[in-house]
């Protein structure tokens, strides 16, 4: 059963990889690897860098965000990455804006790329889902303010399926809300929650060692 559910989403990763739904995201497609887990991380979209090195959350933005499960969580880098599987809201870069900074994906892409992830909620049926950033918050509850959302667990209902959500910041530079109040008390907060979800102990801390 389980080697079925792996093929499966091998399958999905590689017809993914080839998604060419939407002609202004830039190519390649970003995912992260077939790993068959009950927590989902959804991110928003890559930015520039990682198309290039081929992986979610490549950059300056992951190394704080697995920083934060780290300091939060005991879980490194890789640990996370071989036990999590990893999605977003949209799976290509967008390309820069005219004023600069990266373009917020239009609806219609979102609307594009939705069918991938509902397809993962589907095989993976996780138990919990991280949501990273306020796009993707808002793909699963309103999101209006961070402080409004962050902290605490959502039960909800996505795709004919339900789960835990655990909101989260997104970790750009730019970003001074996880470093101020109430970013600095509701944070850690949310980390503490997955830490001690059902589904995080039984895909992730039980690898850990001791």
């Amino acid at each position: 059963m389980k080697r079925d559910r792996l093929a499966r989403l091998d399958r999905h990763v590689a017809a993914l990889r080839r998604c060419r739904r939407c002609p202004a995201m830039q190519k390649p497609v970003v995912t992260g690897a077939s790993v068959l887990s009950r927590v989902m991380l959804v991110g928003q979209a890559p930015g520039d860098k990682e198309p290039v090195l081929g992986r979610p959350f490549a950059w300056t933005a992951g190394r704080k965000l697995f920083r934060w499960f780290h300091e939060h969580t005991g879980v490194d880098e890789v640990t996370f990455r071989s036990h999590i599987y990893m999605a977003a809201v949209c799976r290509c870069f967008p390309g820069k804006r005219a004023g600069g900074g990266d373009r917020v994906p239009d609806p219609d892409e979102i609307a594009n790329c939705s069918g991938w992830m509902k397809a993962e909620i589907d095989l993976l049926r996780p138990g919990l889902v991280i949501a990273v950033g306020k796009l993707a918050i808002r793909q699963f509850i309103p999101c209006e303010k961070l402080d409004a959302v962050i902290g605490s667990v959502f039960p909800v209902g996505y795709a004919g399926h339900r789960f835990d959500l655990v909101p989260l910041p997104h970790p750009s530079g730019a970003s001074p809300w996880p470093h101020q109040e109430p970013g600095r008390v509701l944070l850690p907060r949310a980390l503490a929650h997955i830490a001690a979800h059902p589904a995080w102990r039984d895909s992730v801390s039980a690898s850990l060692p001791g």
